[in-house]
């Protein structure tokens, strides 16, 4: 009987022990409560104590959560029904206000998360005409969504860390009209843009070739006149150089000369001069 008594002891004491150990994974919180009220929060890997029996352990997520939410309608501002598909990153940022507010209940929490969602969604999307909705699918509609969402889950002790539209549709029934009616209107877009783009071409291209034309007649112009002057400052030379009678007698006699070598050029050496010439009296010494 001594025996089968320290074996009970011993037993229930590995029960006491095993009950007050409370293990913490790095990825969870665990919350301690004393009579269902939060006591203690353990957020930190390892191990701890409880009063067993006294005190029980719930455990929260710290992870990164996704809550997926259902396809709904939504009405655009111009009237335009749309079908809105979403998913929320989320996680517990304050298991004290978790637990009070929502008893620590994902469940409850993700009811919570629908509704401002869902809601952010629908006043986002309902100030917004059907052509910019669909031209914003690629981020700038769910930036508006998280700004509209704000804080407002704070007050749970949630954080939602962003809101992506996997799917913002139209309903299949008018998909076909709206999808002709924006490509109508895209080419309308595009032969505007592509008109004036070649309007201002064409006055680009006039403004240049009035600019080039100037340009050519002003140097055509300039060219002239340097060429003039260059001419007028050789006569002037000349007219220096060959003012008297001997120096005008050797300008005749190097003229001739040049003459009578451009006058051999080619095959036939035979010259006939009239007595006249001044190349014949060069030779003739007149």
């Amino acid at each position: 009987m001594k025996k089968g008594f320290v074996g009970i002891l011993v037993i229930l004491l590995l029960i006491v022990g095993m009950s007050s150990v409370v293990v913490t994974n790095e990825d969870e919180y665990k919350l301690i409560r004393q009579f269902g009220k939060v006591s203690a929060i353990r957020d930190e890997a390892g191990l701890s104590f409880k009063i067993p029996f006294v005190q029980s352990v719930d455990t929260l997520p710290k992870e990164l959560l996704i809550y997926d939410m259902a396809q709904s309608d939504v009405i655009t501002m111009d009237k335009k029904t749309m079908i809105a598909d979403s998913y929320v990153l989320w996680r517990i940022s304050d298991p004290l206000k978790f637990a009070q507010t929502l008893n620590s209940s994902i469940a409850g929490a993700e009811g919570r998360i629908d509704a401002v969602v869902y809601n952010s969604i629908k006043n986002v999307i309902s100030s917004m005409n059907q052509n910019d909705v669909i031209s914003s699918r690629k981020g700038g509609l769910d930036e508006k969504i998280m700004e509209s969402i704000g804080a407002s889950m704070e007050q749970y002790g949630v954080t939602i860390v962003a809101v992506e539209t996997k799917r913002l549709d139209l309903p299949e029934d008018n998909k076909n009209a709206v999808y002709e009616r924006m490509i109508s209107e895209r080419s309308q877009i595009a032969a505007t843009y592509t008109a004036e783009g070649a309007a201002d071409a064409q006055v680009i291209k006039n403004t240049t070739d009035k600019d080039v034309a100037i340009s050519i007649s002003d140097a055509e112009a300039k060219a002239a006149q340097i060429k003039a002057e260059g001419e007028a400052e050789y006569m002037k030379i000349l007219a220096e150089a060959y003012g008297d009678d001997s120096r005008r007698e050797f300008y005749t006699f190097v003229r001739s000369l040049e003459a009578l070598e451009t006058s051999f050029d080619g095959g036939n050496k035979t010259i006939i001069l009239p007595t006249a010439s001044p190349i014949a009296q060069l030779f003739l010494g007149y």
